[in-house]
């Protein structure tokens, strides 16, 4: 092959009387390239498999699906970073050969819409097509690709170490680790940031801040709700004043804060303008789930779901409709519905129960999901279906301890008023304080283990567990002496339990160091 044509291949714009210099993979054979020189220079690109997107924080097939509905009917998102981060989940899937057709349609979209400047548009997608030519051990391919995106870095940077620093790359990294869920959404909101560095103003970029800081008001909330987003939200809007997807967030974000009609000023303004996109259509019947106007979300769902019928999401919300009318139903008779309002409850319930074991069915990862419906399973006395779903959650692996503050609380709940076991509500009410001592549901945890506690020493005042479950509550609530003398009630009657001892010595140290 020409040496020139070689060349000007990977630069077919930029460059002009280039001077030739054989790369790695144009002078050796696959056999011949060294791999873990290779591993080495692969860890410095800039992409989805240097990112620490982790295979076990997500469910690949909802994620997939996700990805899939995202294409067709979200203009919001870049599809270049749709197809990026699609060809890295084929790979986690085990599916390479379908990666490579993921990024195949990158590469189009970058030809298509950054024809001037298509090398350096390419760089996380070149980035992406040698790692998974890696995993092929196809290692002369991904050389190639190495060496593609070296002698970019040199040629616009000067340097050899495999990155440029682009306020687009910091942008699809955003979008990549928005999607791995909230674990993720801290280096989420660094990456926009960085990317809102260089170009303020830049429409998307701050669509990704202001819905990345969205998401992390109801991550990091603990009990008032929070608003930070409510500036970046709009500042997105301003920016992007046809777009109904990042309008809708402002909309939530305002009922949030309890300026619910200025939010549905934008939610009508955005549905006299969207009839077809199920991502807008699912915000907005959650603003009108939010406002008990059910009848109204559930229209919006129905629509959204024939669009989109395998959405875990929608599924959830559908199912959130149904449990609303089910309890307004029950509050109007006093729980004790009878003839056309048992008859409805019943429907009620078991709509609420085929749409939770959607959304779980849809999503393996949906916690909210599982405890949804298993305390609907609950509501309609389907008890050991109830501690099915709830065994499944609690072995649920790599969740938040948010999660698994949620999961503990609701199992408490199930044992103690469906199981009506005491002992075991106490224990799992104390494991989700233990996961997380700070959240909106602490005080009634505090307040239920009191009265659990103090219950079961009014007829066994030698109950172990409640004695230890007072001295850890009073611990929390920062009642050193209190806490002290149940630790100690505990631990005479268990003398080598460690965490009893451990307490203790902490309570008493404190103590001292109080006089």
């Amino acid at each position: 092959m020409d040496s020139t044509h070689v060349f000007t291949s990977y630069f077919p714009r930029t460059l002009s009387s280039p001077i030739f210099i054989p790369s790695k993979s144009e002078v050796l054979s696959s056999s011949e390239i060294p791999k873990d020189s290779l591993k080495a220079s692969l860890l410095k690109l800039e992409c989805h498999f240097t990112w620490n997107l982790l295979k076990k924080d997500i469910d690949l097939f909802d994620m997939e699906d996700t990805i899939r509905q995202q294409l067709e009917f979200l203009i919001t998102k870049s599809k270049l970073s749709l197809y990026n981060l699609l060809a890295y989940v084929k790979h986690l899937k085990g599916h390479n050969k379908d990666a490579l057709e993921c990024l195949q349609q990158a590469e189009e979209i970058i030809h298509h819409d950054h024809a001037e400047e298509e090398e350096v548009h390419s760089l996380v997608t070149w980035g992406n097509y040698a790692w998974v030519y890696y995993h092929m051990s196809e290692l002369k391919e991904a050389q190639r690709y190495v060496d593609k995106i070296e002698n970019v870095c040199k040629t616009v940077a000067g340097s050899s170490n495999y990155k440029l620093e682009r306020p687009d790359i910091d942008c699809e990294k955003g979008w990549a680790l928005l999607k791995f869920g909230g674990k993720y959404y801290q280096k989420a909101k660094g990456a926009f940031e960085k990317a809102l560095a260089a170009e303020p103003d830049n429409p998307e970029f701050n669509i990704g801040y202001a819905i990345t800081v969205y998401r992390l008001d109801d991550y990091e909330r603990e009990g008032a709700v929070k608003s930070s987003s409510l500036g970046p939200l709009r500042k997105a809007v301003s920016l992007n004043p046809d777009n109904s997807y990042i309008k809708v967030f402002l909309a939530l974000k305002l009922q949030d804060i309890h300026a619910e009609a200025e939010g549905e000023k934008y939610i009508e303004e955005i549905l006299d303008q969207v009839s077809a996109s199920p991502y807008v259509l699912r915000y907005a019947a959650k603003f009108y789930r939010r406002k008990n106007s059910w009848d109204k979300a559930l229209e919006l769902l129905k629509k959204a779901l024939e669009l989109t019928p395998n959405s875990s999401f929608l599924h959830h919300q559908m199912g959130l409709c149904y449990r609303a009318q089910m309890i307004q139903i029950k509050k109007a008779t006093h729980n004790r519905p009878r003839g056309k309002d048992k008859s409805k409850v019943d429907e009620l319930v078991a709509f609420a129960i085929s749409h939770f074991k959607a959304a779980v069915e849809q999503d393996s990862m949906f916690v909210f999901a599982y405890t949804d419906l298993a305390n609907m399973y609950a509501e309609g006395g389907q008890h050991r279906n109830a501690e099915d779903i709830f065994q499944k959650a609690l072995l649920l692996q790599n969740i938040t301890d948010d999660h698994k503050h949620q999961i503990h609380y609701h199992y408490g709940r199930f044992q103690e008023f469906h199981r009506k076991s005491e002992k075991s509500a106490i224990h799992h009410y104390l494991e989700a304080l233990k996961v997380k001592e700070r959240s909106s549901l602490c005080p009634k945890l505090t307040s239920v283990l009191k009265k659990l506690a103090f219950k079961r020493l009014g007829y066994n005042a030698l109950d172990v567990q409640s004695l230890s479950a007072l001295g850890f509550v009073y611990k929390l609530e920062g009642d050193k002496k209190r806490a002290a003398e149940y630790y100690e009630r505990a631990q005479k009657l268990d003398p080598e339990n460690e965490e009893f001892l451990t307490a203790l010595c902490e309570l008493r140290l404190c103590i001292e160091n109080e006089f």
